[in-house]
């Protein structure tokens, strides 16, 4: 099976290696044809042709993947899912998509929540044979936490293992990760039920 994805992350984005991971590990095998984007306006603006463009690849289903609260957003600002969603049919409108199978992943907050859901997974990634992290307690509802990627920062800070940086640690925890633990997440619960429906 051929998927298409379209992310608001650059070409080595966090959400493009873990979303590209995750789908080779629920349904391995699968071909993934990606299209990234430096930031959600721009996602939002060309997914239309970023649609058609993956439809001339001759993908099944095509995943759109964005962050509700992207790390750049301007201080005090609350994105709307309701309002991207319109924004984003609006692009495939004026593109003149049609017959697509094709879904919206929104994550809330960000992509680094799903990470929060397998504490074991950041332990492991946080430890070393001198020097074992202390234990990490999972999230129980990862898409409640505010600023998951500050979560993560502390989490590295607390632990004295440098600085998090989601292009380089989010794959290696999800790696680690318990896929029973990241259903916790109901935008993960959707990518994964996407990735597997019949179409």
């Amino acid at each position: 099976m051929r998927i298409g994805m379209v992310f608001e992350s650059g070409p080595q984005g966090a959400d493009k290696q873990v979303c590209e991971y995750l789908a080779q590990k629920i349904r391995p095998g699968v071909t993934i044809c990606s299209v990234t984007h430096r930031n959600k306006a721009e996602m939002i603006a060309d997914c239309g042709k970023d649609v058609l463009q993956l439809q001339k690849t001759r993908c099944e289903r095509i995943l759109i993947i964005w962050d509700l609260f992207p790390p750049w957003r301007k201080s005090g600002e609350r994105p709307c899912r309701k309002e991207d969603r319109e924004a984003i049919l609006k692009s495939l409108r004026l593109a003149g998509v049609s017959n697509a199978t094709l879904f919206m992943i929104c994550i809330r907050e960000e992509l680094d929540a799903w990470l929060l859901a397998d504490g074991r997974a950041i332990t492991t990634v946080l430890s070393t044979v001198a020097h074992p992290a202390r234990r990490i307690a999972d999230s129980r509802n990862p898409d409640h936490v505010t600023n998951p990627k500050g979560r993560l920062r502390r989490l590295f800070s607390e632990n004295r293992r440098g600085a998090y940086n989601d292009l380089v640690h989010a794959i290696k925890i999800i790696k680690e990760a318990d896929l029973a633990k990241l259903r916790r997440s109901c935008s993960f619960c959707r990518f994964e039920e996407k990735l597997t429906a019949r179409p």
